[in-house]
């Protein structure tokens, strides 16, 4: 029982080692569970590298105490740069020490003794990392065979075969060097399978920061720990909208009226539109969304606010285009009224009929109703521009002639001006006597030649 109560207390320790240090920074954890040999035979007496260090190394079935059943458990924990350490608690039943043995000879004999071990290795690892993973370590610890016990210095050679990332194969002798003369240094060999574990779980996801990839925030397994907030399957570094589920083809991005335009992309997330236009709708699809269609369901430019353009005279010329959108014209003369040669006509007889104060430039009061019909004629053709001529007749010199023609064209230009018409329009030149229309030797020829014209400017 007390040999038991040992072997308890080893098994223990090298648990308790482990769960009070099972939550270091990001350092894997190794456990390994299998059987050990010990063998006594021979080693030197005590000599570490005498002749006779390590005979029959290979002879199992003379020297090798095994015990058939799980006797040896060791934890080890990763440092850094390949070293790691550990501590191992072993038991065993002697029957073979040397080249003693257990017999019916009872003056050379070896009863069944029994073995415990703890020892404390710092190992080196040489490939780590690979499948086969050679070690060597130096510990130290403390061996009991029955109710003998004694310290030992142990060197260690071994190593790992590793058939997954976890689980694998450890093979390893050590050479047991007793500080104590009553108990005789040996080899102890152990043959185990091992299984790596632990590490550093920050956010508390389930998975270790070493193999999390949002250490940090709590995350999913499938997304290797980073995290999905608004759960529709797109981890929040790759979602345009994180808190809100969306749509795949969107990054994640929700699509409230289904136009395949995201909601955070579309002007009227509410409605199903067009993507050329944000995700609004245009009903008469004119290009012009029908928030912003003064006429949504009428065709018309966003230069008119969706609306089509107004002809108010029905002359063809859109009123945008037309400089008389009140007056039907012509398409050629921009939308307003082309003057006639019939017009014309009409303008320049009544032109004839003004009346002026002999040899002065002054109108007589009875032109005043020819004058209102002439002013009627030219508001009718409101972008016209007009020339008044002066002519005279013969009578007098050319000088005197060319400047009473002069003051009377520009007499009747002012009248016009000063009762309506944009004097932009109209422009005065005299001619003097330079353009008879009749003969210059009647009375009645010289009255034709004294006149005014109004024509159509060139």
């Amino acid at each position: 029982m007390k040999n038991l109560s040992r072997l308890l207390f080893a098994m223990l320790l090298v648990l308790g080692y482990s769960n009070a240090n099972a939550q270091d920074k990001n350092n894997p954890w190794q456990i390994t569970i299998g059987v050990n040999a010990v063998d006594a035979y021979p080693n030197g007496d005590g000599g570490l590298f005498s002749e006779t260090f390590g005979d029959e190394y290979f002879n199992a079935s003379d020297h090798w105490n095994i015990l058939p059943s799980l006797s040896t458990i060791s934890v080890s924990k990763y440092l850094s740069d390949g070293i790691s350490f550990g501590i191992t608690g072993s038991l065993n039943k002697i029957e073979k020490w040397g080249d003693i043995s257990k017999g019916p000879d009872v003056t050379n004999n070896v009863a069944d003794l029994s073995y415990y071990g703890l020892d404390g290795t710092i190992k080196y690892n040489f490939l780590e990392g690979t499948t086969i993973d050679p070690f060597v370590g130096v510990g130290g610890g403390y061996t009991w065979i029955d109710e003998i016990g004694a310290g030992t210095l142990n060197g260690t050679l071994g190593f790992n075969v590793w058939f997954s990332e976890n689980i694998g194969l450890s093979l390893q002798t050590s050479y047991k060097h007793a500080f104590e003369d009553y108990l005789s240094s040996h080899f102890q060999h152990s043959a185990g399978i091992s299984i790596k574990f632990g590490g550093t779980d920050t956010d508390g996801d389930g998975i270790y920061d070493k193999d999390d990839a949002c250490p940090d925030v709590a995350g999913l397994e499938a997304f290797n720990g980073c995290p999905d907030t608004d759960g529709d399957g797109i981890e929040d570094s790759k979602d345009d909208c994180p808190n809100e589920a969306g749509l795949a083809e969107l990054n994640g991005c929700p699509d409230s009226d289904g136009d395949g335009i995201a909601d955070n992309k579309d002007n009227c997330p509410t409605v199903a539109g067009l993507k050329a236009l944000n995700g609004c709708p245009d009903a008469d699809g004119d290009g012009v969304t029908d928030a912003d269609d003064a006429c949504p369901n009428e065709a018309g430019p966003s230069a008119n606010k969706g609306c089509p353009w107004a002809d108010k005279d029905g002359d063809g010329v859109l009123d945008k285009d037309d400089k008389c959108p009140d007056v039907k014209g012509t398409v050629a003369n921009n939308g307003c009224p082309e003057v006639t040669q019939a017009v014309q006509a009409t303008l320049n007889e009544y032109a004839k009929t003004i009346l002026f104060d002999t040899g002065k430039a002054t109108i007589k009061a009875q032109s005043a109703a020819v004058l209102g019909d002439i002013i009627g004629i030219l508001k009718e053709y409101p972008t016209a521009k007009f020339t008044v001529e002066g002519h005279t007749d013969s009578v007098g010199s050319d000088k005197l002639n060319q400047r009473l023609s002069d003051s009377r064209a520009n007499s009747v230009k002012e009248y016009l001006v000063q009762n309506g018409i944009d004097a932009f329009r109209l422009s005065a030149l005299g001619y003097g006597e330079s353009r008879p229309i009749d003969s210059n030797k009647t009375r009645a020829g010289r009255a034709n030649n004294r006149r005014v014209e109004i024509n159509l400017a060139k």
